[in-house]
């Protein structure tokens, strides 16, 4: 088995400190951010940053759905880490300033299959996942950034 890693990341154009907060929003603003792809979505306990858990289905392609029970944690200024109890899946989440505004990287890391199956998934795998968080960091960007003439 070997590490899977999909790395995604954006600029924003808001404060650190009100990314941070949307993201860390499990009650709110995350199910509003969430494509498609993500369903079942429910917050077990918390809602609010870390001691957070929260539950949902990812449905990465046709045929690769992934039930996802998240426990959150904060081990950093600006960071939320999303840790799965069914599964080796690990959500990074990293607001950091940039210019006026912030960087945003989302990085998941899972221990991948061997053999044939395992190259594929080291291959295909991670551009899927990007596709699907980077739509999730555009919705973000989308609900904090300032409006014009706001």
């Amino acid at each position: 088995m070997a590490l899977v890693e999909a790395t995604t990341e954006r600029i924003v154009a808001a404060e650190p400190e009100r990314v941070y907060a949307a993201l860390s929003d499990y009650a709110g603003t995350r199910r509003s951010v969430l494509p498609a792809q993500y369903s079942e979505y429910e917050v077990r306990e918390g809602g609010q940053g870390a001691g957070t858990v929260v539950h949902w289905r990812l449905q990465a392609t046709s045929k690769r759905v992934r039930d996802c029970l998240f426990d959150v944690t904060a081990p950093a200024d600006g960071q939320l880490v999303e840790t799965d109890r069914n599964s080796s899946m690990v959500t990074a989440w990293t607001v950091t300033p940039e210019g006026e505004g912030s960087k945003v990287v989302v990085k998941t890391t899972w221990q991948g299959a061997g053999g044939v199956g395992g190259f594929f998934e080291r291959t295909f795998a991670p551009k899927g996942l990007n596709r699907i968080q980077d739509e999730v960091l555009a919705n973000l960007a989308a609900s904090v950034e300032k409006q014009p003439g706001a």
